[in-house]
């Protein structure tokens, strides 16, 4: 259990999804979903953010991006590829220690998408 405004205590669950909204606003919110075609987000059991990416669309076949909260206070980002034949999904890149001005730079380093017009 951990704290919540208010003297409220907010369950483990809670606090993962509510990291993970906070890095999809730092990555761009609705306006990066809108210009990603991101989809199927999931907040993970240790701190952080996974979601798909439309096949094809990104270089190297990337499909799915892991965003996870470090606790340095920074983040690690990391790009698969996931065959759902197979359902092998391997590592294609992966970026340690980036602070949360520098999430959309990186997400569009990996990927080759921008985030914004």
């Amino acid at each position: 259990m951990r704290r919540k405004r208010g003297g409220k205590k907010m369950t483990d669950s809670e606090y993962y999804r509510t990291i993970a909204k906070t890095i999809l606003g730092q990555l761009g919110g609705n306006r990066f979903i809108a210009m990603t075609g991101a989809r199927q987000f999931v907040a993970l059991d240790s701190p952080g953010l996974q979601f798909d990416l439309p096949a094809r669309f990104a270089k190297e076949g990337i499909n799915r991006i892991r965003v996870v909260l470090d606790p340095s206070d920074t983040y690690t980002v990391t790009a698969f590829q996931l065959c759902r034949r197979s359902f092998e999904c391997p590592e294609l890149g992966c970026q340690s220690g980036v602070y949360c001005d520098m999430l959309e730079g990186v997400f569009s380093e990996l990927t080759g998408l921008n985030t914004r017009l």
